[in-house]
């Protein structure tokens, strides 16, 4: 099936289908959803219903990527959802909103998902801080800030929208990767989107108490792990005039192979990881040991980077120009995390992401 947004002309039988699911609707429907709405998600066309749930793309791709930590996996976990929806559609009657429904097929189809991979963390939390390191998920990959949804209408509690916002930091993804799946999405569907415990049971199929005995168990993971919950995570927001000094000078000391540079950055207890590889460079004096290699004798060739933001965070995509080469080809990709004027963390990730940030594969030597 093809589902492409657009304007959709109903032929007579089309709008006699459409007003029997309306007379139908309109006895059942509880929530105040617009009957119409209903009826054409039941009963229209292919168009008028991917019309209809198109503009809820954005705020499940989000919620699929917190659910799985993969933007790739995430997309096609989205696109499986439509599919679903469109193959289940008679079964909206508008008990609920169009969005909390297609929100518990998205959980869903999440769940069979990681239930199918059987993937969990390689290693707990280790050392003096409470943060999971992000090595640990392995098939961790950043979010591109540009598609987070910050237009996505959430009701009358503005906080809602806010929240729905909030929370995909990677050390926030990197925590809740570390709770088994059905409490993952109970902890997501409550503490994130602010679902009611019998909302999360009728979403889950299950009751209201697993529900609770599920939050109670992956909020203390949680907090275990460093996550003190809603009250403390932190809303997406537009860089800060210090962050884009801070990523400029990174950025201009990789172009000039500068390792003391880089070093003059980085804060006491600088954390450096590069998923998927169980690899990490954790204190000022490893990080430091780390860039006076890979800028000085074992520096690839010359360096361009180009500025990005990914999970709420400043960005670099790394170029190399080696030897004997004309352009320079992507390498790897630096989500950063500075903190009291120093640089805090380092997350390496592969050329593989530069797709889902609009970058190319190579740049010309201008």
């Amino acid at each position: 099936m093809t589902m492409s947004p657009g304007v959709v002309s109903t032929t007579n039988n089309d709008r006699e289908r459409l007003e029997v699911a309306v007379m139908s609707e309109t006895e059942h429907n509880r929530t105040g959803e617009d009957p119409v709405l209903t009826a054409t998600v039941r009963a229209g066309t292919d168009a008028a219903f991917a019309a209809s749930i198109e503009p809820f793309r954005r705020e499940l791709r989000v919620h699929c990527y917190r659910m799985v930590a993969n933007f790739e996996e995430a997309e096609d976990l989205v696109q499986d959802t439509f599919t679903k929806a469109w193959r289940h559609r008679s079964g909206f009657e508008g008990r609920s909103t169009l969005r909390a429904w297609l929100y518990r097929i998205a959980t869903n189809t999440c769940l069979d998902a990681l239930k199918a991979h059987r993937r969990r963390p390689v290693a707990a939390a280790t050392g003096g801080t409470n943060n999971p390191s992000l090595d640990e998920v392995p098939w961790l990959q950043p979010f591109p800030d540009d598609l987070i949804d910050h237009s996505a209408d959430f009701g009358a509690d503005p906080a809602e929208a806010v929240v729905a916002q909030e929370t995909i930091a990677l050390s926030f993804l990197a925590a809740i990767q570390h709770l088994p799946p059905r409490p993952r999405a109970a902890v997501i569907l409550r503490d994130v989107l602010g679902w009611s415990p019998s909302e999360i049971a009728d979403a889950l199929d299950g009751s209201v108490a697993a529900v609770n005995s599920a939050l109670q168990r992956g909020r203390a993971r949680l907090q275990e792990l460093g996550q003190s919950g809603r009250v403390a995570w932190t809303p997406v927001q537009p860089p800060t005039d210090e962050e884009q000094s801070m990523l400029k000078r990174y950025m201009d000391a990789h172009a000039r192979c500068d390792a003391d540079a880089v070093i003059a950055l980085l804060g006491p207890d600088v954390r450096f990881s590069m998923p998927p590889q169980l690899a990490r460079f954790e204190g000022r004096d490893a990080v430091a040991d780390f860039f006076r290699d890979v800028l000085g004798t074992a520096s690839p060739g010359e360096w361009r980077l180009v500025p990005a933001r990914a999970n709420g965070q400043p960005a670099a995509a790394n170029y190399i120009r080696r030897p004997g080469q004309t352009d320079f080809e992507a390498i790897t990709f630096d989500v950063l995390r500075f903190d009291a004027g120093t640089l805090a963390e380092i997350t390496t990730f592969g050329a593989d992401v530069f797709a889902s940030f609009g970058l190319p594969a190579t740049l010309p030597n201008t």
